[in-house]
């Protein structure tokens, strides 16, 4: 069993929930795209059914995200859960920095065209 990587296992169980969540969506929007068509849905209705469908694809997503985290968690040792959280703030700090920039580069764009 030294050949089992915990980690790994969860990755792919991840992606395969994501693409099942995403193939399911896919579907979904079909049916929905088709009882619009038959006249049997309007095209708010199926809008607004579309986007609960959406939200509903997210939230077993997150869910999923957070069991493999907490997984992991679970089998660090405490000293190597707080050199990850440390990590993953740094890397959250960055990604906050990078979009600071994007806002003042994209308020720059914007009031060089209205000149």
């Amino acid at each position: 069993m030294s050949d089992f990587d915990v980690t790994e296992g969860l990755k792919k169980l991840f992606l395969a929930s994501v693409g099942a969540v995403a193939m399911g969506a896919e579907k979904s929007q079909e049916v929905v795209d088709e009882l619009v068509k038959k006249g049997e849905l309007t095209v708010e209705q199926g809008k607004t059914l579309n986007q609960e469908l959406t939200r509903k694809a997210r939230e077993v997503i997150d869910g999923t995200a957070d069991k493999a985290l907490r997984s992991r968690l679970e089998a660090m040792t405490p000293e190597e859960r707080a050199a990850y959280a440390a990590k993953v703030a740094e890397m959250s700090a960055e990604l906050d920095a990078q979009a600071v920039r994007v806002d003042v580069e994209d308020a720059d764009d914007e009031a060089a065209d209205d000149k």
